[in-house]
């Protein structure tokens, strides 16, 4: 009863603010919002999900309900929740939003995004899910002192979490904000709100099915984009890149990288984030605990490539169709020529350039399931990583309750919930893109180098895993603080101390280079004996024999 009153208090929330929006739309952000079809598709989902998150509720009774759905998640249907997971806001308004500007310099992303899968596919699923049990952090400590990993793990995961929750916060807010004129700290407020009743009291299961959902409604909504964009110009590719070049402010310029990422370092900086940090990103690594064992779990790898590759595909379809249908139409302008609503909301723009506002309900309603999806995770990996990791494994030793874990969770989640919206509210005008950019940049420089070198490097040592990982979380975090995205842009400092914006190149060898060197010269007994350990583990990770059992040490 008491999931029901919170579920049906967020819908009317939801129901209130779309109401008040639909009675005085801000019409400055875009000629195009407030139509009542773009409400009405997206109250609807609104109450689907919420329906998801009650029925979840009712099945969530123990610890591996709530963050593996119980392990019995098929492979296909974990698949497309990856995919759901993996396909965020940046890659839908984002990418979009940068091919629409820069062209060839956007679709780097996309291309940098997909990349990373072979490494998660041939080297990660299995091994992750026979070691493990509810997060990466149970395979980074599992023949290493617990205490120091862990939290070293934890501060890991909590960083590239806040860094990517702002992606999806910013997303959603402007989304919100154009769609249905709510004020954009409100229309953050909303999407915090939400996440929190999905996490607290759905868990993985709901978080799973808003996942498929998501990701079912994006590529049917992606596909009628690119193919309506295609339509304008008789499906010729050839037409589609020489109108786009004809209309471009930069005319071929789109067709060669420079124009974003203007120097080579940056480019590789950012090539080196987006190939490594798919294989460290949390909420995408917790989805190999879903499944019953390894075999599912590398299948659902190949299935989430599939449709993660088609997706990034149309990308470049879709940027090109806005620049040839959106640039052109003054609807979507303001009287300087600028976009309305900022290069984040172009893909909206373009559904209601070829779809009408029927359509334009629909990709919106895609695009907030997308935002809603990817936070849900996002904020459940976090509390993963508070509860379980801190607490229940440092704190309490392994000896805790389901019950106490999972109220740890929730207010976890609460706390990550309310961070999520200041932050969201602070990095207002970035491009969401961008920011997932630095949040892969944290998680291929601290969490990559130590679960990978746990699992495939027989002399690490907790000393040097500690150090190391430190040194790479430490310094990453500290380039992005100083770099032109914090220092410049939302601190407002003339200049940033840190000239680059992805600081990767940099930050990952010195992880690897630290986890070696700290390594190789721990010459204590301790060390010895978890160098001695990694065969046990090696034929765990191959084999799955006890891949239940965790121990504490």
């Amino acid at each position: 009863m008491k999931i029901a009153l919170i579920c049906l208090f967020t819908l009317l929330v939801c129901l209130f603010a779309v109401s008040s929006a639909i009675a005085q739309p801000i019409v400055e952000l875009s000629r195009t919002g407030g139509s009542w079809e773009a409400a009405v598709i997206f109250l609807v989902f609104v109450f689907i999900t919420l329906v998801i998150v009650y029925m979840s509720a009712k099945r969530t009774r123990t610890a591996k309900d709530f963050y593996a759905s119980g392990g019995g998640i098929s492979a296909m249907q974990n698949g497309l929740a990856i995919a759901g997971d993996y396909m965020s806001a940046a890659s839908f308004l984002g990418i979009t939003g940068l091919i629409y500007l820069y062209g060839y310099d956007g679709f780097i992303f996309s291309v940098g995004f997909l990349v990373g899968w072979p490494i998660i596919l041939f080297l990660i699923a299995e091994q992750l899910r026979n070691l493990g049990k509810y997060t990466f952090a149970d395979v980074a400590s599992y023949r290493l002192r617990q205490k120091p990993i862990r939290t070293l793990a934890a501060c890991g995961s909590l960083s590239v979490v806040l860094f990517y929750l702002i992606a999806q916060m910013v997303g959603g807010g402007k989304l919100i904000q154009i769609l249905f004129g709510v004020p954009y700290s409100a229309a953050v407020i909303i999407i915090g709100i939400l996440m929190i009743v999905y996490v607290s009291f759905g868990g993985m299961l709901a978080t799973t099915w808003v996942q498929i959902i998501k990701a079912i409604m994006l590529l049917f909504g992606a596909t009628f984009l690119a193919v309506a964009s295609l339509y304008v110009v008789g499906f010729s590719y050839e037409f589609l890149s020489m109108r786009a070049v004809e209309i471009h402010r930069f005319r071929w310029g789109i067709m060669v990288p420079g124009k974003m990422l203007a120097d080579p370092i940056s480019a590789i900086s950012l090539g080196l984030a987006l190939i490594f940090g798919a294989a460290g990103l949390p909420h995408i690594l917790m989805r190999f605990f879903t499944v019953s064992n390894a075999k599912e779990a590398r299948k659902s790898v190949f299935y989430a490539t599939g449709f993660i590759g088609y997706f990034y595909i149309l990308t470049f379809t879709i940027g090109f169709g806005a620049i040839i249908l959106v640039s052109t139409n003054p609807n979507y302008l303001d009287a300087m020529g600028r976009l309305l609503g900022g290069e984040n909301i172009v893909a909206l723009h373009l559904a209601h350039a070829v779809g009408g506002d029927f359509f334009l309900g629909f990709i919106s309603a895609v695009a907030f399931a997308t935002i809603l999806a990817v936070v849900s995770a996002l904020t459940l990996a976090g509390a993963s990583a508070v509860s379980h990791d801190l607490y229940g494994s440092i704190l309490r030793k392994g000896k805790v309750s389901d019950s106490e874990l999972m109220k740890i969770s929730r207010r976890a989640a609460l706390g990550i919930g309310i961070l999520a919206i200041l932050l969201g509210i602070a990095f207002e005008h970035q491009n969401i893109a961008i920011m997932v950019g630095v949040a892969f940049s944290i998680a291929a420089s601290a969490n990559f180098p130590v679960l990978f070198l746990s699992m495939f490097w027989s002399k690490l040592t907790t000393r040097g895993a500690v150090i190391g990982g430190g040194l790479g979380l430490v310094s990453v975090l500290l380039l992005i603080l100083t770099g032109p995205i914090v220092w410049r842009d939302t601190f407002g400092f003339a200049e940033a101390l840190f000239p680059y914006a992805f600081p990767a190149i940099f930050t990952i060898p010195l992880a690897f280079i630290g986890i070696w060197f700290f390594s190789i010269t721990d010459k204590s007994e301790e060390g010895q004996k978890e160098r001695e350990a990694f065969k046990a583990q090696f034929v765990r990770s191959q084999t799955g024999i006890e891949s239940e059992g965790i121990k504490y040490i």
